[in-house]
């Protein structure tokens, strides 16, 4: 099952970080999104959000640690995960 998530003006080096911690989830795949916004805007992040990917029999504690994760960057960066559609 993937997922994507953007807080549209957090930081190339946070969301980097974000993606290293996901990983570490086991049997968990995650990764950057490229930035689509048609002009450059220096509010924004240099990214579009990020991907996450994990088996569809994941257990919930899985889930929970995966939830718990982008909970604590969102509280981090005061604001709040928005879903993506996903993009393969």
């Amino acid at each position: 099952m993937r997922q994507c998530w953007t807080i549209p003006t957090l930081p190339l080096a946070v969301y980097r970080e974000v993606v290293a911690h996901l990983r570490q989830v086991e049997g968990v795949a995650a990764g950057l999104l490229p930035q689509t916004a048609p002009n450059f805007d220096p509010k924004l992040s240099q990214v579009g959000g990020l991907w996450l990917e994990l088996p569809d029999n994941a257990p919930a504690d899985q889930q929970n640690r995966l939830n718990a994760i982008l909970q604590y960057y969102g509280d981090r960066a005061q604001q709040s995960w928005q879903p993506l559609e996903a993009q393969n």
